[in-house]
């Protein structure tokens, strides 16, 4: 690939697990020509401390409730401006004002549950990535489809 990489953290929040959703969301990302880095089931603590920047506001409680009240899938993916392209896909963080056929435009309601969380930035990523996981478990992989994604 001719191109420079970069990878994003996207978690799929407890409200897509318990609705089922986690399958189509994944799939979205694979069909978009994404790779799949790394994905694991988050703790209590480690939802505190990804949250710890919100930590003054009134519904930092609230968030953190609701965030470990079941599964949420952490999960690396890497590709060309999947950053970006990962944001467009989620759509805008309070789904009234997504679109149709991005995953909060289709999937959502309200702003308190809008099912998945993606890196703002490649600075954001690379945090986000750094406290989820460790360097050793994320792995690297070249797909026999990149040759049909990328020229």
């Amino acid at each position: 690939m001719a191109a420079k990489t970069e990878r994003t953290f996207i978690a799929i929040k407890p409200d897509s697990v318990q609705r089922g959703l986690m399958g189509e969301i994944i799939k979205r990302f694979e069909q978009k020509g994404f790779r799949l880095v790394f994905i694991k089931v988050a703790s209590e603590d480690l939802l505190k401390q990804h949250y710890i920047d919100l930590k003054d506001r009134p519904f930092y409680p609230g968030l953190v409730k609701y965030m470990s009240s079941g599964p949420v899938a952490a999960m690396v993916w890497e590709g060309l401006n999947v950053v970006k392209t990962g944001r467009v896909m989620l759509g805008e963080t309070n789904p009234a004002d997504s679109k149709p056929g991005t995953i909060r435009g289709d999937f959502c309601i309200e702003v308190g549950r809008n099912i998945i969380h993606g890196s703002d930035s490649v600075e954001s990523a690379n945090k986000e990535i750094s406290l989820w996981f460790k360097p050793e478990e994320l792995v690297s992989y070249k797909s026999c489809a990149q040759d049909w994604i990328y020229e």
